[in-house]
């Protein structure tokens, strides 16, 4: 709540600063060669001012969201809680499993994910957690890790496949680092997570008498420059 006001103060001082030093902009704009009045000039600057102060609002209090989000569940489950950062991949995946859910799945830019000894679930909401999706350990094929592209870059990826009603899907998870500003976990803490789901799922299978899946490693990459020169 702190940062929100200081952002809200900021951006207030900023187009203070524009309407009292409105002289100075507009002797400096007339020496410009070319470009718009003055006063079109000094509003589409406040503008863009008031517009990232906005953005910057806005991501504040969705990280202070997840944030209090996390420590709910933190403080009332018994499992893992890690952070998702969304993509449309896997919103659209989650979607071709519902069976009982009567609205479309939906989950925050960065939502919550909770794995314990009943199987995984999906969290949205603030200091009062609401579940989006949830899926017994049974339900639960394969756990695997793997990479995909996201923006250019190639990022570790969390594969579920999970068998629902006769449908079965791989929901492709991007495990983001709990503090704020960071993106895509990686390494050592990626594949301790996926490392605890994979010895929870045994875990559960094997409570109910299920044969645990065989262990699986990522997948490679292959990219076109390794295809050309393996090829003869």
């Amino acid at each position: 709540m702190k940062l929100i006001l200081l952002v809200a103060a900021f951006a207030a001082l900023v187009i203070a600063g524009l309407v009292l030093e409105s002289a100075r902009l507009e002797r400096f704009i007339a020496l410009m060669p070319t470009g718009p009045a003055p006063d079109m000039a000094i509003g589409v600057i406040a503008a863009v001012a008031l517009g990232c102060a906005t953005w910057a609002v806005v991501r504040i209090a969705h990280a202070g969201r997840a944030r209090s989000r996390r420590r709910a569940l933190e403080a009332s489950v018994r499992g893992d809680v890690s952070s998702g950062i969304r993509t449309r991949m896997l919103v659209a995946r989650l979607n071709e499993l519902r069976v009982s859910e009567k609205r479309a799945i939906k989950l925050a830019a960065r939502y919550s994910i909770v794995a314990d000894e009943l199987g995984v679930a999906f969290w949205n909401g603030g200091r009062r957690p609401r579940r989006a999706m949830h899926f017994p350990w049974r339900e639960v094929r394969n756990i695997r890790a793997d990479s995909m592209i996201v923006g250019g870059a190639v990022v570790s990826v969390l594969v579920l496949r999970v068998r629902r009603g006769g449908t079965s899907v791989e929901l492709p998870i991007i495990l983001g680092a709990p503090r704020a500003g960071s993106y895509a976990l990686s390494d050592a803490p990626f594949f301790a997570v996926v490392r605890s789901w994979k010895s929870m799922h045994r875990d559960a299978l094997k409570a109910e008498g299920i044969e645990p899946p065989p262990i699986t490693g990522a997948i490679p990459i292959i990219r076109s420059g390794q295809v050309h020169a393996a090829a003869p």
